[in-house]
């Protein structure tokens, strides 16, 4: 199933399809992968992103979480309970980085036929 011209690697992470064919759906729900293209029949089982992305995110979205909490709190001072809305912000930020950031290493994968640590020629 080789393409002439595939997708580009940012295409595919922004819609969140498949690096092959740019059409099927990469995700069967928030976060996780479905186990094949419905598309073009790219076993997504066969890549592997691990949690280096969790990782990551997890420090980026803390850290903006907290310097914007924090300049929030110094500049308007308000009550407690208004600091709640950064569970549903860090949540979303959370989500999406995942969903961004596990679509485009995929995609890399794909790209540069990566395996488990080597590249398959």
């Amino acid at each position: 199933m080789g393409e002439v011209n595939p997708p580009s690697p940012l295409a595919n992470t922004l819609k969140g399809t498949c690096p092959r064919c740019g059409q099927g759906r990469l995700y069967k729900g928030p976060v996780q992968f479905a186990a094949t293209c419905r598309d073009c029949g790219l076993d997504f089982d066969s890549f592997n992103v691990g949690d280096g992305p969790a990782a990551f995110l997890i420090l980026i979205v803390g850290a903006i979480l907290t310097v914007c909490a924090v300049v929030f709190d110094l500049k308007v001072s308000p009550p407690w309970y208004v600091h709640l809305v950064w569970i549903p912000v860090g949540l979303a930020l959370t989500v999406g980085g995942l969903r961004l950031a596990k679509s485009w290493l995929i995609a890399q994968e794909y790209r540069h036929r990566a395996r488990e640590g080597k590249i398959v020629s």
